[in-house]
């Protein structure tokens, strides 16, 4: 009985304990005077791990509410974690571009020994990310894009062959979209014909999909790396699932083989990257070549390699065919604002014997205009992640940061606030006319980021947005059909805006 009371004593105890433990961790925020948002803390997690909303709801949902409080930062939960949220443009700018140094990092979780193709540019941290961002910059320049522009033109002939194929006139667009995407970045990235616009069930294509496909043990391991990553540390967890992982891997070392075997040359990406890899410089770049670089130090691995290949592939297949895909819908939804952009893409296309040229997608403003406005309303990525590499005091306020706080930066909310975009659910290409944009503060518009860690391949990425679009719509008249589910449900498991039922497309060919 003896041992039994001295067990109740110390299980009482031990409760006490914890329970103390857990409510001076969950005051973090009320200690420091910040304002809590009122999503609870098990609602919060309930959230991500079963999925209750998406993310873009949730960023959504923590702007409107600081915002409403008149507050210029709040701060929220992730189980024991705490997230702090800027509201205020000119504290968000500071993060992002005038105090960078305070916020390298973004947060997301890498097993570079486990995972090695989760060790890329996206996620690197310090001097890793800093070192492979000034060896790769050079690879993403206008004229190394214009170089891989022809690439893309081709990949069109596929599309139309699929749309023009099509029984029934309906298509789900995304899907298609995403073979399009895939077949242009296997091909720049890779240097493979993926024939995906033929074969939907291509390796690459299902390798893809995989990745970015949701489950409830993706999404939890995705939660755990998220809001703690320590342990996700501990137990040695990789996000990318291993067939996948080794697929890209075998992929990559494959083609470099070939390529240095056979001294082949081709105008895409893996190119570059080779020539990193063998000389630490690319060949035909008379600014990088001056330099009074170490050459040995600016080499790139195998490894670095496969992982930049790879998320370049992860990142351009999946967020340029959603902006396409949201483009086409609200083309659809607003047949005046089709026309117009048709028009202005006939009349260029006209100019240049009816091809698609680089230099005629540049002369294309209004559909530019309309694929701004597309990343406003929809962008890929709802929330930005950063983390406080060392203490930061945030300006005009009496907070101080500490290092290795976590931040979120909801920019779906930023882009949806009706103080910046009045109307903010209209579709209204018009707000990103050079007139309208002046009237607009910085940071209202950032579906690549912005400062330092701006989307390195955000040139890249519009540019196959543009190629594709000014394909289908030169040719085709789009319309919503029946099998929309309108509004719109987001996919719940997935970061990248996602519709669930898919977004489909009536369609016919203009004469």
């Amino acid at each position: 009985m003896e041992i039994l009371s001295t067990f109740n004593i110390l299980l009482v105890t031990g409760a006490i304990l914890l329970y103390n433990w857990i409510k001076y961790k969950l005051s973090y925020w009320e200690r420091r005077g910040i304002l809590v948002s009122d999503l609870g803390i098990i609602d919060t997690a309930l959230n991500i791990i079963l999925s209750r909303n998406s993310f873009a709801e949730r960023g959504m949902g923590y702007y409107r509410y600081f915002k409403s409080k008149g507050v210029k930062h709040g701060g929220i939960y992730t189980l024991l974690t705490p997230f702090y949220i800027p509201v205020d443009l000119n504290i968000i700018k500071c993060i992002m571009q005038s105090d960078f140094q305070h916020f390298v990092d973004r947060g997301v979780y890498m097993n570079e020994k486990s995972d090695p193709l989760s060790a890329h540019l996206f996620s690197l941290t310090g001097s890793k990310w800093k070192a492979l961002r000034h060896k790769l910059t050079p690879t993403f320049t206008s004229g190394k894009m214009k170089m891989m522009f022809e690439t893309l033109v081709d990949c069109t002939e596929g599309l139309h062959k699929v749309m023009d194929e099509t029984e029934g006139k309906e298509l789900d667009i995304k899907e298609v979209l995403g073979r399009f995407t895939t077949d242009i970045i296997g091909s720049c990235a890779f240097g493979i014909e993926c024939k995906s616009l033929e074969d939907p069930n291509s390796v690459f294509r299902q390798k893809g999909k995989e990745f970015f496909e949701g489950n409830f043990i993706r999404t939890f391991k995705s939660f755990l790396t998220f809001a703690v990553p320590e342990v996700a540390s501990v137990f040695n967890l990789t996000i990318i699932p291993k067939d996948v992982s080794s697929f890209f891997m075998n992929v990559v070392r494959d083609t470099v083989d070939y390529r240095e075997k056979n001294n082949v040359t081709r105008k895409d990406f893996m190119h570059l990257l080779i020539q990193l890899k063998n000389k630490g410089k690319l060949v035909d770049d008379e600014n990088m070549a001056a330099e009074k670089l170490n050459k040995e130090d600016n080499k790139i691995t195998m490894n670095e390699i496969a992982a930049q290949a790879f998320v370049f592939f992860q990142a351009g297949f999946e967020t340029s065919s959603t902006t396409m895909t949201f483009c086409l819908y609200e083309l659809a939804k607003n047949k005046d604002v089709q026309e117009k952009l048709r028009r202005e893409i006939l009349d260029v296309l006209k100019k240049h014997d009816g091809k698609i040229t680089y230099e005629g997608v540049m002369e294309m403003a209004y559909l530019d205009q309309a694929i701004n406005e597309t990343l406003r309303k929809y962008p890929p990525v709802p929330n930005l992640n950063r983390v406080c590499t060392k203490e930061y005091k945030v300006p005009d306020t009496d907070l101080v940061l500490e290092k290795g706080i976590k931040l979120m930066i909801p920019i779906i909310g930023i882009q949806h606030d009706p103080e910046f975009y009045p109307e903010p659910e209209k579709f209204d290409p018009d707000r990103f006319s050079e007139e309208n944009k002046k009237t607009r503060p910085s940071f209202t518009f950032l579906p690549f980021g912005e400062g330092p860690r701006i989307c390195i391949g955000a040139r890249f990425g519009l540019m196959q947005t543009k190629v594709g679009l000014i394909a289908l719509l030169s040719k085709y008249e789009f319309s919503v059909n029946k099998r929309t589910r309108e509004p719109l449900e987001y996919d719940k498991k997935v970061f990248i805006m996602s519709v669930l039922g898919g977004i489909w497309l009536d369609f016919e060919e203009i004469a």
